[in-house]
């Protein structure tokens, strides 16, 4: 019985090693903010494709922490400042950095 209990300790112990592998250090998003900033570029992929002024092909979008970061080419400044707006008007988004270039 003392030997079920003391394996059964140890069997616990490790996979609590295990488990503190998956723990949020600083600096890193959890699992949750994850999961919302993946539902945004999820969502503002889906609205690009939706607004045939922004040619969601060319445009690529990533969410850290609320913030959407565009990037790419656009064919003029109307779409990238249309780009821009879409992205702001989704719940969740904080702010959004706009890197896409005007290409000539």
């Amino acid at each position: 019985m003392f030997i079920r209990h003391t394996i059964a300790a140890a069997i616990t112990a490790a996979a609590l090693l295990a488990a503190s592998g998956c723990a949020v250090t600083r600096g890193q998003e959890s699992t949750g903010a994850y999961m919302s900033d993946a539902g945004i570029t999820t969502t503002v992929k889906a609205k690009f494709v939706e607004n045939k002024a922004v040619d969601a092909s060319s445009i690529s979008v990533e969410t850290l922490n609320g913030t959407v970061m565009l990037s790419g080419f656009a064919k003029n400044a109307t779409e990238k400042s249309t780009a821009e707006s879409v992205a702001r008007s989704v719940n969740g988004v904080k702010a959004v950095k706009n890197d896409i270039i005007v290409r000539p």
